[in-house]
């Protein structure tokens, strides 16, 4: 395409702009299990109400915008608080989780060149890590070393000891970890870091606004926050389960100056005059700022704890129907994203797909992955239904290679 030599009339834009979301997976009708985390009208109409008065704002600059650098500044401190940092820790909002991952894996690089004189770091991750620390890896000349799994998906931390060496810049947990749902032995990882002289990233990402109301609301979590002896750093997207729109996340640091220090950019030589910045990018927009500070304050601990309950029992409504249909559940997911497999489970996954509904596949081994939001507890029945039939007819077929495998 090229632009075009005259403007478009609005009507017609906007027709042929509704006639190609048309395409577009079905998130509002609950049919979608992945990105998209719905809360329903009120929260959503919070979330439009505080796009659209910062659309046009850049949270570049927090001298010329003053409400922003005080929301971004409340942002961070709730997280931290959430995350149970203790005095002296200090964050900063990111466009999402791979940035806020991005800023780990720098910082620690930063920190292993400067305290201990490393000169080619790696990272340990376990294998179910997520993929942005290897993005990290390669952005900033990091050599990747992963541990492998147990049985139950979880980081192997006898395996770890052999693992983390003098080169070893950071080590990293997720809680949950992102394709199975489960928490690492974060308290374990953590420990061999420490002992080490190493920072330990807790990946809390998908967990740091679910993890926390659930245990408010009476759950056994696992240790995995700054309680946790030797975690230097985490991070927690507000942009999923603290539901606000898209391109909002957190890092937190337990040591505050590192922010300073190791995250923050500084150039002074430059006509154009000081420039100074936390963020990966230059300009930013504001709306996700505004979004996220907004339905924090919407919500509150009890909106929070409210939605996470919701949230937690749909996700086990739906691990019980796994049981009626003949599929199995990997590992022991702790909350609401979780993966369930089958011998023919991509032939499965297709006629979902045929179905309307849409789920994620992934390898080794092979499964079909969820993420459960609290618009989800009004399909769930529909949901088992589909797939009691899906998993019966791709019994029938079970010779057919999967269009996805």
């Amino acid at each position: 395409m090229e632009l075009p030599e005259y403007g478009t009339p609005r009507d017609e834009l906007f027709a042929r702009m509704h006639e190609a979301k048309k395409q577009d997976a079905d998130w509002r009708g609950g049919r979608t299990w992945s990105l998209i985390y719905p809360a329903g009208e009120e929260v959503d109409e919070v979330l439009r109400f505080a796009n659209e008065m910062y659309m046009f704002e850049n949270a570049l600059n927090p001298l010329k915008f003053p409400s922003l650098a005080k929301m971004e500044s409340d942002v961070v401190a709730m997280t931290t608080s959430l995350l149970n940092a203790p005095e002296g820790a200090n964050g900063s909002m990111t466009s999402g989780g791979t940035e806020s991952i991005l800023h780990a894996v720098r910082v620690a690089r930063d920190r292993a060149r400067a305290e201990r004189g490393v000169s080619d770091p790696t990272i340990v991750i376990p294998r179910s890590a997520h993929p942005a620390f290897a993005k990290g890896a390669k952005y900033f000349g990091l050599d990747v070393v992963q541990i492998p799994l147990r049985d139950d998906f979880r980081a192997d931390v006898a395996a770890a000891e052999k693992l983390i060496d003098d080169r070893t810049a950071l080590v990293v947990g997720s809680a949950p970890g992102y394709p199975h749902g489960v928490v690492d032995p974060i308290p374990e990882l953590a420990s061999l870091a420490a002992s080490r002289g190493v920072p330990f990233h807790t990946d809390a990402c998908v967990g740091g606004f679910l993890l926390p109301f659930m245990e408010r609301a009476g759950s056994d979590v696992p240790p995995f926050d700054f309680r946790v002896p030797g975690v230097s750093t985490m991070s927690a997207d507000v942009h999923k389960y603290g539901f606000a729109t898209k391109g909002a996340s957190v890092i937190v640091h337990r040591d505050g100056s590192h922010l300073r220090t190791h995250q923050a950019f500084l150039y002074k030589d430059w006509p154009g005059g000081t420039y100074g910045s936390l963020a990966m990018a230059g300009a930013r927009p504001a709306a996700p700022v505004a979004a996220a500070w907004a339905v924090m304050q919407f919500l509150g601990v009890d909106g929070y704890v409210k939605l996470t309950k919701q949230t937690i029992d749909t996700a086990r409504r739906i691990r019980e129907g796994f049981e009626g249909a003949g599929l199995q559940t990997l590992g022991d997911p702790i909350a609401s994203v979780m993966a369930f497999t089958a011998p023919n489970v991509f032939a499965i996954g297709d006629q979902m797909d045929d179905r309307g509904w849409h789920l994620d596949r992934q390898h080794d081994p092979d499964a079909l992955h969820m993420m459960v939001s609290p618009a989800h507890e009004r399909v769930v029945d529909e949901l088992l239904a589909d797939l009691r039939d899906a998993v019966a007819d791709a019994g029938e077929s079970r010779g057919v290679e999967a269009r996805y495998s």
